[in-house]
């Protein structure tokens, strides 16, 4: 395969019956982006050929941040080499990475004028490095042209290489933030190439590093109640600061189909545990990201 190669979703391998999902209830609903603000933030993006998670991960508020003038940029570009049933970025060989895309993003947050900026990555297992290099640059490069603009980085697990994660801890981002995604008895089939308890060691080491840690999970995926409740606990046992829970989307029919819309007020249930179990900061709705509202989540 050539690289910058993409190999199509197979519904064979996620969603065998390309089962779709049910209709979305009405509190899923976002409006569509328009204004000044997001215009502005999209032609910034376009110009200086910058990949956002934004556009790639579909993400349902993309509108309201774009429209804030923020954005969560995706570095090493936009193929991974992972297949994960969840994601609806392109999985196939990736092209080399790019050793000036730390310098665009940098240049891209300097004029959008970004407080707080979020980066996070597409899997690159083709690389020795994992693509940690260009992190801890791209980092860097922020740090040089916006020194007052404060980071959330959202990584990759580096395939366990923790040489690679050194990297992020001595770049030391402001928050580091690592998914787990779904819960253990799901995990398989929602990240395939991930572990479970891999992903709780990053963050186990990245909190031993003197990070602030963040991860995030989905629901709707078919996890019970008392799966998700053990989950958060996990996450708990290795000291992680900040949690997300947000519902699963389905992108396309390929990909696994949503088993149950969530309510909000089941949201709000989980954020009242996770605060009681002592994170700092549990953001848990319908529309939920990982980035969503990162801002408010320094401490």
């Amino acid at each position: 395969m050539e690289p910058g190669t993409v190999k199509p979703k197979s519904g064979k391998k996620h969603n065998p019956e390309g089962k779709i999902s049910q209709k979305k209830p009405d509190w899923l609903r976002v409006k569509l982006p328009i204004g000044k603000d997001y215009r502005k933030v999209r032609d910034i993006v376009s110009e200086h050929k910058v990949h956002t998670i934004c556009e790639s991960g579909n993400c349902p508020n993309m509108g309201e941040c774009w429209g804030e003038g923020t954005a969560t940029f995706m570095i090493l570009g936009n193929i991974c080499t992972r297949s994960c049933g969840f994601c609806n970025v392109a999985t196939g060989k990736p092209l080399p990475a790019d050793i000036k895309e730390p310098m665009r993003i940098a240049s891209s947050v300097l004029l959008m004028k970004v407080k707080h900026c979020v980066i996070t990555s597409v899997d690159r297992d083709d690389m020795a490095d994992g693509g940690s290099i260009i992190w801890s640059e791209t980092v860097s490069k922020v740090r040089e042209l916006s020194p007052t603009t404060t980071m959330e980085t959202l990584i990759p697990d580096f395939a366990g290489n923790w040489e690679n994660l050194q990297r992020i801890i001595d770049v030391a981002p402001e928050i580091v933030s690592h998914n787990l995604e779904t819960v253990r008895r799901l995990s398989k089939a929602v990240r395939v190439q991930a572990k479970y308890d891999r992903s709780l060691e990053v963050l186990k080491r990245l909190k031993e590093g003197g990070m602030k840690t963040k991860s995030g999970i989905m629901l709707g995926l078919g996890e019970t109640s008392e799966e998700i409740i053990e989950t958060m606990k996990d996450l708990r046992s290795v000291n992680v600061d900040i949690m997300t829970i947000g519902q699963y989307l389905q992108p396309s029919r390929a990909h696994l189909p949503v088993e149950k819309f969530v309510t909000p007020n089941e949201f709000k249930k989980y954020e009242t545990i996770g605060l009681e179990m002592g994170f700092r900061f549990v953001e848990s709705g319908p529309l939920v990201r990982s980035s969503y509202h990162a801002e408010k989540h320094l401490f």
